[in-house]
């Protein structure tokens, strides 16, 4: 059967994806965006703005998952984003040498360099991205290829807007002892002393060397997203708070960042360098679990390891 494609209230295309076991995925193909992850029980899994679209037609929505490539420049915060979310992507006919796509649980979309403007001229690439729904988690398979006759570094990131009860319940896990940067103090590196990761104001940092698996444990929900990545070693942890998120405005709704979190596969410190025809292959699996953990009544770390167990 062909891809459950719709228009959405703006006119742009929105593929649905669907799994037998109940859970669904909203993809844009303007930016490659996932604007929905629901489980089995309809639950709304990713973080959307209360405001909804930015200001201006051309802009992507704040929320969702999202890729950034390009990325040529330096060390990147947050706020910096890849023309790849600014573009409109296409149906990929030809995925090799990864198996066809399920239509009604995966897609392959691909953005040729050709159709987008870059401040590094001439540069060739093609960019795939497969997108896939699978007994209820959600995987992402990024793939890069260098195109051009000459050799090209970047760095890269997959965005995720997770949705969460409360951000002050949130602890994450699987960070500890690891160094990072710090966004918010000119990038400055520090090495993480806490045994999780909690918030109570804004926080923007790059864990550096990151595990494979990440655990973010939703303490009044008590459900657990799972976090697994490869080929993409750091990890950003970032939300904006009161102060930051008033002052994004336009596209974030006040009081957003209290139901927000945002935990995200990278590759920042050490850039990737493909040399001509050389492909680079990444992969994102975000999945939950029930977590009985709450308020310390059992030990953080034996919820992390019997979470990204289960997973495995």
């Amino acid at each position: 059967m062909p891809l459950n494609i719709l228009k959405d209230k703006d006119g742009m295309p929105r593929i649905i994806l669907t799994d037998p076991n109940g859970s669904s995925l909203e993809v844009l193909l303007y930016g490659a965006q996932i604007v929905s992850w629901k489980n089995q029980r309809k639950e709304e899994l990713l973080f959307m703005s209360s405001k909804g679209n930015r200001k201006g037609s051309n802009k992507a929505k704040r929320g969702g998952i999202s890729v950034w490539f390009p990325m040529f420049g330096d060390m990147s915060s947050i706020e910096e984003d890849g023309l790849g979310r600014k573009r409109l992507w296409s149906l990929d006919r030809d995925p090799s040498p990864l198996p066809p796509s399920d239509n009604h649980s995966s897609v392959d979309l691909i953005l040729k360099s050709s159709g987008v403007y870059l401040k590094t001229p001439h540069l060739s690439f093609e960019y795939r991205l497969r997108i896939c729904v699978s007994g209820g988690k959600l995987i992402m398979i990024p793939r890069v290829r260098n195109t051009d006759n000459k050799a090209f570094s970047f760095t890269f990131v997959i965005t995720n807007y997770l949705s969460v009860s409360d951000i002050s319940e949130v602890r994450i896990e699987g960070l500890e002892t690891l160094d990072y940067f710090d966004n918010l103090i000119n990038r400055s590196r520090f090495t993480e002393q806490a045994d999780a990761i909690t918030f109570d104001a804004e926080m923007d940092r790059v864990y550096l060397n990151s595990p494979n698996k990440i655990a973010i444990i939703d303490h009044e929900k008590k459900r657990t997203f799972v976090l697994h990545k490869n080929a993409m070693p750091d990890a950003v942890v970032w939300n904006p708070w009161d102060k930051k998120g008033k002052a994004i405005g336009d596209d974030l709704g006040v009081g957003d960042y209290k139901v927000m979190i945002c935990v995200n596969s990278a590759v920042i410190e050490t850039p990737i360098v493909l040399k001509p025809c050389e492909e680079w292959k990444g992969y994102q699996q975000l999945s939950t679990v029930s977590s009985s953990y709450c308020s310390g009544q059992l030990d953080p770390s034996t919820v992390l390891y019997s979470t990204l167990h289960s997973s495995s």
